[in-house]
């Protein structure tokens, strides 16, 4: 019952006018750089945080929130009819998306996808509802070895899911880490990694390296592949509604697609990615129609459609509950609290509620305004491809620049963006994710804090890390994420 009374409080927060218009601007932003390809979530959050420092805390998450949730509406748009996802977790949309509209079936396959991003946002906000008071209220008997073995289960799962070798995912992890103790040491007051320089004794700004890895990396990386020849477009064909086959045929995987996405999400290391790769290879072994698999089956289109969105819902249940990010979003998302001064978890649950529930409530709302903006507007919306993409990247990279300068006022903050951003390019260019980077500059200084309060408490003794149930159980799956693999490959070699 307490829920349900914290819930309608969180609709009186979001439903206040004000409020109101950010979850509109979030979700007009979001739509829009979902349907541009190259551009995410993540990079247009990490670009506003310079800017939205005036805004009220619980306005600019709303915001925020509409970003998130419209980028995976407007992702589908580009992969139905342009065969180029705009969103990772677009690319399974876009198998069978494309083949629909080719045979004239876009709007049926833009209805799907819209309505599934719906129904699965609904329901996944719903269950992100209940299980973040619950997950908050275990979190207040966790210990400091418990967070830690929760962090160190979060670095080796990130490293490796994330990225085509371990290898690749550790270094990028360690590299976040060494950015993210740089300064001073705030347990013995020691300069770290400062190379004598005054200026870095205050540490990188968060927003700075987000901003550099995003805005200048993955700009300069898509610029570098730009083509000037633009994709063909399929036009928006059929009926401008699902007919009674299409319905029957798209509610179970939306269904199917809820269930395999809001878990999935709350995984480190998952995305939307992987959610959407498993509901497409569900949906292919389920069918009753096996033969259109391939040629544009709608299962294909509302089972991945509906999972990435559930899975937008789940990575907000660690995030907010533990301050736990499972994904790159999620962890510009965090960088925005820390923006803020709050740090998620269950205090904030009871020292805030009015920005966690107006949150949440705010994704009900988000979810009906971007089913509006998305099914009639379509047309819309597909305009935006014609924006040349040269002054497109030069934009955001001047908005950037004018961001992080306004920050501080600082040539050093400018000199940082420009290393780490051509860093960040590197990254892309020989395939070293970039997610592991920012859960490690996050994650890195509260696990290193986790860790010396719990040995200090321990006198030393390594085993307090695995004193608690919890926190045994959580070393030993992170100890068996590295080993496991190397164990099987071993197997397979001597077999």
């Amino acid at each position: 019952m307490e829920t349900f009374e914290l819930l309608l409080h969180g609709f009186s927060v979001a439903l206040q006018p004000t409020n109101l218009m950010w979850a509109l601007v979030g979700s007009v932003l979001g739509t829009a750089i979902g349907i541009l390809p190259g551009i995410g979530p993540a990079l247009t959050i990490a670009l506003l945080l310079p800017v939205t420092t005036a805004l009220a805390p619980t306005s600019a998450f709303i915001m925020f929130a509409g970003i998130l949730y419209g980028a995976m509406y407007g992702g589908s748009t580009t992969s139905i009819l342009l065969n180029t996802p705009g969103e990772a977790g677009s690319m399974m949309t876009a198998l069978e998306g494309n083949k629909m509209a080719r045979a004239g079936r876009g709007a049926a396959a833009l209805a799907t996808a819209a309505i599934g991003s719906f129904v699965a946002g609904t329901i996944a906000t719903l269950a992100l509802t209940f299980a973040a008071p619950a997950v908050a209220e275990l979190a207040f008997y966790f210990k400091p070895t418990d967070y830690f073995a929760i962090t160190a289960l979060a670095f080796c799962s990130v490293a490796v899911v994330m990225g085509t070798s371990r290898t690749r995912g550790f270094v990028s992890l360690f590299l976040g880490i060494a950015i993210g103790v740089i300064g001073i040491d705030t347990m013995t007051g020691q300069p770290r990694l400062t190379f004598g320089n005054m200026q870095l004794l205050r540490g990188i700004a968060l927003t700075v390296v987000l901003v550099s890895l995003f805005a200048v990396g993955e700009i300069l990386y898509v610029a570098s592949r730009y083509r000037s020849t633009p994709g063909v477009m399929a036009p928006i064909k059929g009926q401008l509604w699902m007919t009674k086959q299409d319905w029957a045929r798209s509610w179970k995987p939306w269904l199917r697609g809820t269930a395999i996405g809001f878990p999935m999400g709350a995984l480190p290391g998952s995305g939307s990615e992987i959610p959407t790769m498993l509901s497409y290879t569900l949906e292919r072994k389920l069918t009753k129609h096996p033969e259109e698999f391939g040629k544009g089956a709608i299962e294909g289109v509302a089972g991945p459609e509906a999972a990435n969105n559930a899975a937008a819902a789940g990575i907000l249940v660690p995030l907010l509950t533990l301050g736990l990010p499972t994904s790159a979003t999620a962890a510009v998302l965090l960088a925005a609290f820390q923006n803020y001064g709050l740090q998620p978890g269950p205090f904030l649950f009871t020292s805030n509620p009015a920005l966690i529930w107006g949150l949440i409530a705010s994704l009900y709302v988000g979810n009906v305004m971007l089913l509006v903006l998305n099914l009639p507007l379509v047309g819309i919306w597909v305009q935006l491809l014609r924006i040349p993409r040269p002054q497109l990247y030069a934009g955001i990279l001047v908005f950037a620049m004018i961001g992080v300068w306004g920050l501080a006022g600082s040539w050093m903050d400018l000199t940082i963006m420009l290393v780490v951003g051509l860093g960040g390019y590197v990254m892309r260019v020989y395939d070293f994710p970039i997610a592991p980077v920012l859960i490690g500059l996050i994650l890195g200084p509260m696990a290193e804090t986790q860790l010396r309060t719990a040995l200090a408490a321990g006198q030393g003794n390594p085993l307090v890390l695995v004193s608690t149930p919890l926190s045994a159980v959580l070393i030993t799956l992170a100890v068996l994420l590295l080993a496991l693999p190397i164990l099987l490959k071993r197997l397979r070699a001597n077999a």
